[in-house]
């Protein structure tokens, strides 16, 4: 049956841990990733894609502290545009290249998305994401003093800014990305979870300074496109219970309130699968199909042959 598949891509479809962050091998990640999705493509499904940028961000946000003496820095929701673009254009060419490889003519379209966000969500009071380059703890003061950023100690590696991960209220394109995949048109849009923009309160938007979690944009993303499946690609082929134990055990497909007893248990880390539980959880329970699997298996999931499933 044919379905309408928003797939959330992990960094490492991008880049991998430890890889030169060159134009080349983030193009040849991509390539791999557009592979796979042009397979779930051929079997008659339409996509929906969405991916992180927290290690272009990073870079782009490391550009404008080398170049700031010559260049006036640009604010973190301008860079986590410029990500979307230059990402969404890699992936809208390398998946085109791959279509055609399987003579599949389908349209395919890349989108600047905006995401709302509620400026007093309670993750504005306590900022908690780290973003951009490692800092002294003597430089990271004067910057949050100079800049009005919060600075933190990251895990022993140095002093970072943070800031707020606030949830996702809506995607901003989502009835035009619903009109679009209605009519067989491939779209990439969301990336990073979104472009973060709150409204004033004479309804007018502005960028704010915030970091939205890709896998709950991508619920949202997913509910409000209509979608009928939810897939969340990570770097493992299944969701584990026990995880690095001995009875360690792999989802197959699972009902909701397994997945709901599993995670009442502190099954999954807030730091791992913990956010893609909570989206896959939310998706189901709206009566979607939810799967986390990894990329290499992401043609066989959709087909329910591989992955955690989930379902009411």
């Amino acid at each position: 049956m044919a379905e309408k598949v928003v797939i959330a891509l992990g960094g490492n479809a991008i880049l991998q841990p430890k890889q030169e962050a060159t134009y080349e091998n983030q193009y040849e990640n991509v390539r791999i990733s557009t592979e796979i999705i042009s397979k779930i493509v051929k079997n008659g499904h339409t996509v929906i894609v969405t991916h992180g940028n927290g290690p272009q961000v990073g870079n782009i946000l490391r550009q404008n502290e080398e170049a700031k003496d010559f260049v006036p820095p640009l604010p973190l929701d301008v860079c986590s545009a410029e990500s979307q673009g230059f990402i969404g254009y890699m992936m809208e060419q390398s998946l085109k290249n791959e279509l055609n490889k399987l003579k599949l003519d389908r349209e395919v379209v890349s989108m600047l998305t905006q995401t709302e966000v509620d400026p007093e969500d309670p993750a504005f009071i306590d900022p908690s994401k780290p973003i951009g380059v490692f800092y002294s703890e003597e430089e990271a003061k004067q910057l949050a003093k100079e800049k009005g950023w919060v600075v933190k100690e990251d895990a022993g590696r140095g002093w970072r800014r943070v800031v707020a991960s606030p949830e996702p209220k809506s995607i901003l394109s989502s009835q035009t990305i619903k009109m679009l995949t209605d009519n067989q048109v491939i779209v990439i849009a969301s990336g990073g979870g979104g472009i973060p923009v709150a409204r004033k309160e004479d309804g007018s938007l502005t960028g704010i300074e915030a970091v939205i979690d890709k896998d709950r944009s991508a619920f949202r993303l997913a509910e409000e496109s209509e979608a009928d499946v939810l897939m969340i690609l990570t770097d493992v082929d299944n969701v584990y219970v026990n995880y690095g134990k001995p009875d360690q055990k792999a989802l197959g497909c699972i009902t909701l309130e397994e997945a709901k007893k599993y995670a009442d248990e502190g099954q999954f880390s807030a730091g791992s699968m913990g956010p893609k539980m909570e989206a896959a959880m939310k998706f189901a329970e709206r009566g979607g199909r939810a799967i986390i699997c990894s990329l290499g298996q992401a043609d066989l999931a959709v087909e329910g042959k591989a992955g955690t499933q989930i379902t009411k």
